[in-house]
């Protein structure tokens, strides 16, 4: 293992800038003494109130509390000698460089947020990710959140992890109950938790697919309560599909004694999402709320968060975690959280709300000018739909073509959806796939105004949207 000046690191206290004061002169000591202690300032009040700052910090005090929180994990303790097998010895600097020397990961075996003997500073720094992540969610809108935790797994595995630990509260429940949402990590995070999904086919009102809230009641009376695991409903999604019933099904479920579980895989960015949850669990019931680190926070994918309002029961799904796990996840989300701070953080909600707004109006201005129509979808706040019936019905390249020629010209994350499409999926065959219905649909393009966009990728966006028309109209 290579050696760095970085593992022997120590802070500058009071007895070293006296020392200082005797060979440089004292003001200037003092001044940086003065900065120094400002920076300090800083870590402490974070760790007293375990809270998002109003204002985001700089870089160079993130760095210096994560180079002090490495220096508390054993594997940098000067003269330290490790003789178990698991000693968070970095070979290539690079590797140790990327991860500030956190080689420990989070939690222990069998308890994801169970503190290490070995890693004072890595388990400080799941602790405050921890917090920082539930003051942040308040902060969106769930303000009756309880508890939470980074998961080292991405949003489909977390739903797993929850129905996981719900199978050892209800050992004869055989069902989820799934709203359809044609997004292959949901349905597949049923299957691989061991149960069976009992899909619920949407109804169409207006242009919105809307939750069908008599047929699940149906299906509860039919497979008898016990028998159901949980009822798996979903908020953010692509548009025409609007989120759940989310308050209709908290009721149902309460009534039943039968658990439900979130899927709010990209909804913390949404004031409507984030109300319906919070609203859930306020006249029914609603035991986890799951959702990805990368699509709210804009960090790199291999995350999630899952959080209630129950402290133990999200401490228990947290102990379904086998083994220790990757610190990553947690470390990328309090890097973040702690540069943008409570009103960087409001501010990118603010303005992503914006975004959609003006996405929606130029998408408008497109359809108009394209003899086509933008559907009229208010639940969904994040994502909208346009048809693309003035293309050539008689197939569907011409619809698919479009999508293609989209994204070679470096347009990302429209979805093309076009009609009859069948897909079978771990052998349950879903009719006109892509469009969240069994019943045929015009095809349609989708488009969403995620956190972090902007006005000048929508122009962008649109004028690529107009070329492609007139491209694929002329041909």
């Amino acid at each position: 293992m290579r050696d760095n000046m970085c593992t022997r690191r120590r802070g500058m206290d009071s007895e070293c800038f006296n020392k200082l004061s005797k060979i440089l002169p004292v003001s200037y000591v003092q001044q940086a003494e003065n900065a120094l202690r400002t920076r300090q300032k800083q870590i402490r009040i974070l760790l007293e109130q375990k809270k998002l700052s109003e204002s985001g910090w700089d870089d160079g005090v993130i760095e210096l509390f994560l180079h002090e929180m490495a220096q508390l994990d054993s594997n940098n303790f000067q003269g330290n000698i490790g003789v178990g097998e698991r000693e968070a010895r970095i070979y290539s600097n690079l590797v140790a460089a990327r991860h500030y020397r956190l080689g420990h990961g989070i939690g222990r075996s069998g308890d994801l947020v169970e503190s290490q003997p070995k890693a004072t500073g890595s388990s400080m720094l799941n602790v405050l990710a921890n917090a920082l992540v539930r003051d942040a969610i308040k902060l969106a809108g769930i303000t009756s959140t309880e508890a939470c935790f980074v998961a080292p797994i991405a949003t489909g595995m977390a739903l797993t992890l929850c129905m996981l630990y719900l199978r050892s509260k209800r050992p004869q429940a055989r069902y989820v109950i799934w709203p359809r949402i044609d997004q292959k990590s949901c349905f597949k995070s049923i299957l691989t938790a061991g149960f069976t999904p009992i899909i619920i086919e949407n109804v169409l009102e207006g242009d919105e697919l809307r939750t069908n809230i008599d047929e699940i009641s149906c299906k509860i009376e039919e497979l008898k309560s016990e028998n159901v695991l949980c009822v798996l409903t979903t908020t953010s999604c692509f548009a025409p599909r609007a989120p759940d019933k989310l308050e209709e099904v908290a009721i149902l479920c309460k009534t039943h004694s039968i658990p439900h579980v979130v899927n709010n895989a990209y909804g913390l960015q949404s004031t409507k999402c984030t109300h319906l949850i919070q609203q859930a669990s306020r006249v029914g019931r609603v035991d986890a709320f799951v959702q990805s680190t990368d699509k709210n926070f804009m960090v790199p994918v291999g995350g999630a968060i899952i959080a209630g309002f129950d402290k133990n029961i999200i401490a228990d799904i947290s102990k379904m975690y086998p083994g220790r796990a990757s610190a990553s996840p947690s470390l990328d989300v309090f890097i973040t959280l702690l540069s943008l701070g409570s009103a960087g953080y409001r501010k990118l909600l603010s303005e992503r709300k914006n975004v959609f707004n003006y996405l929606r109006d130029e998408l408008l201005k497109c359809c108009e000018s394209n003899g086509e129509k933008l559907l009229h979808t208010p639940s969904n706040t994040i994502s909208q739909a346009m048809t693309l019936t003035t293309l050539p019905q008689n197939d569907n390249d011409s619809v698919t073509k479009l999508g293609s020629m989209l994204y070679t010209r470096c347009v990302s994350g429209t979805r093309v959806v076009a009609p009859g499409l069948k897909k079978e999926i771990s052998g349950t065959s879903f009719d006109h796939y892509g469009s969240h219905s069994k019943d045929s649909m015009p095809p349609y393009l989708t488009a969403a105004a995620a956190i972090g966009m902007t006005c000048s990728e929508v122009d962008i966006f649109i004028k690529k949207l107009n070329n492609v028309f007139s491209e694929l109209k002329k041909n």
